[in-house]
């Protein structure tokens, strides 16, 4: 019988030894199986800032930030204030047929952060907004095309999926939302060749590639701004990972000065405990979607606006704002490529240290030496991008550092922090990717015997 004070946390303590077995039998069993291979099944406990602290006590460093969402660290103690604030406060929750008072204060204070826009649609999830996205670009323009980048990921729902080209994520999946063309990141060419017909409602991109972190050039974005305005497409900027002030500035396209027609927003608005997306937009599109009365919830959903995503939206605000996160993003990235970068002369199977603010993509390439390149195309042969790992696994167990590759058959690993790390913790990021990645060029070595492992089990799957 359960207790009428059921105290979750107790619950996690006491059924913690049994989160594998529950994952498998009830949940995703290959992912147990997964992080059991490469060795991360250490049973994380606890979460404070940009550290995390397995079943033995032990620190790591998080430099995945949960895919982006802890921007303000973990457990922020004026975020949990304001959670708390609205729990304690019985505010009149998603009444529906009214209208939401912290919706309003939130949007408010992102419109002022974003001033050449002027309306607000609040959604769940950074891929409800990509499929707000399209609707508000297709019902505000009359036409049915939507443009996206190659090597875009812009989520895993239909109308989100038919903007990601990766075959990993479509295979089985398709056939998808039709009208929906790719063209080459960075290639201006190939945008005006599409927006010329005149047929596209949309042009989305990140402004900086999450999967590889890959670049623009620094005519791209305001090339492709020139052009949208050209040919009538609205640009969309997908800032949900770019946005928050991850890249050093609030919003990545401020690097190059472009105003987008809708700006998506999620992930770190969130502050780790609420999901909660936002579609910015100018007052002209939002009108043409909701036009009357009797299209006043045309398009919606039914969680969005609730108190608590509201609040944590209007905290983690307030704390970017009052730590100043986001010039301590600038300052903490620019050092620590810096620092990285600085490594590349000295090691042939490093390539380039890219990024802006605390989002870096360090990346690996082919070695020039007959016993490096050997090993190299063993692993490249059995899976494309498994060298990575053998950087991100002793990163782990041997440094305490979590972290990522950047993409399915990546040759970059993507550093994501929270963007509370200390001049300490950058240290601490400099000297593992350096010890590591020296170990690396050792072969016959311990990397390489681990890549050898990596490789008969990927041979076993196959089989």
């Amino acid at each position: 019988m359960l207790s009428p004070n059921l105290d979750v946390s107790e619950m996690f303590v006491e059924r913690q030894a049994q989160r594998s077995a529950m994952h498998a039998r009830h949940l995703n069993e290959q992912l147990v199986r997964v992080l059991k291979t490469i060795g991360y099944d250490v049973g994380f406990q606890k979460g404070q800032g940009q550290y995390l602290y397995d079943r033995d006590g032990v620190r790591y460093l998080d430099l995945l930030s949960g895919f982006g969402v802890f921007a303000i660290g973990r457990n922020h103690p004026m975020l949990r204030a304001a959670l708390k604030s609205v729990l304690d406060s019985d505010l009149p929750n998603l009444v529906q047929l009214d209208v939401s008072t912290l919706a309003g204060v939130l949007a408010e204070r992102l419109l002022k952060l974003v001033p050449y826009l002027d309306k607000v649609f609040f959604a769940n999830s950074g891929a409800e907004t990509v499929e707000a996205a399209i609707k508000f670009a297709r019902g505000a323009t009359g036409r049915p095309g939507i443009v996206y980048c190659g090597h875009a990921y812009h989520g895993l729902s239909y109308g989100a999926l038919s903007l990601t080209d990766d075959p990993n994520f479509r295979k089985g999946f398709e056939p998808l939302l039709p009208g929906c063309t790719p063209i080459p990141f960075n290639d201006l060419a190939a945008l005006e060749q599409v927006l010329s017909s005149r047929e596209i409602g949309g042009f989305i991109l990140e402004p900086i590639q999450g999967k590889g972190v890959n670049m623009p050039t620094d005519e791209f974005l305001p090339g492709a701004a020139a052009l949208c305005k050209k040919y009538g497409t609205l640009f969309i900027a997908d800032e949900i990972q770019t946005g928050m002030g991850r890249t050093g500035r609030f919003l990545a396209v401020e690097h190059w000065n472009v105003e987008p027609d809708m700006v998506l927003l999620s992930k770190a608005l969130s502050g780790g405990h609420v999901p909660v997306g936002a579609l910015l937009t100018r007052k002209n599109i939002f009108d043409k979607i909701f036009n009357q009365m009797d299209r006043a919830v045309v398009h919606g959903s039914t969680f969005a606006k609730n108190d608590l995503a509201m609040a944590a939206g209007i905290a983690t605000l307030q704390v970017l704002e009052s730590e100043k996160l986001i010039e301590a993003a600038a300052k903490r990235g620019a050092e620590l490529r810096l620092a990285l970068t600085r490594m590349v002369p000295g090691y042939e199977l490093m390539k380039e240290v890219r990024g802006k603010g605390l989002m870096i993509g360090v990346e690996f390439g082919p070695p020039k030496s007959l016993r490096l390149k050997a090993s190299w195309n063993v692993l490249e042969t059995a899976s494309k991008g498994l060298f990575c790992q053998l950087i991100t696994v002793p990163l782990f167990k041997d440094h305490k550092i979590l972290t990522q590759v950047s993409g399915h058959g990546s040759h970059t690993i993507k550093l994501l922090p929270p963007l509370t790390v200390t001049e300490e913790d950058c240290n601490w990021i400099e000297t593992a990717f350096d010890s590591v990645i020296a170990a690396s060029h050792k072969v016959p070595g311990a990397i390489w015997s681990l890549g050898k492992t990596l490789v008969d089990n990927a041979v076993r799957k196959s089989a």
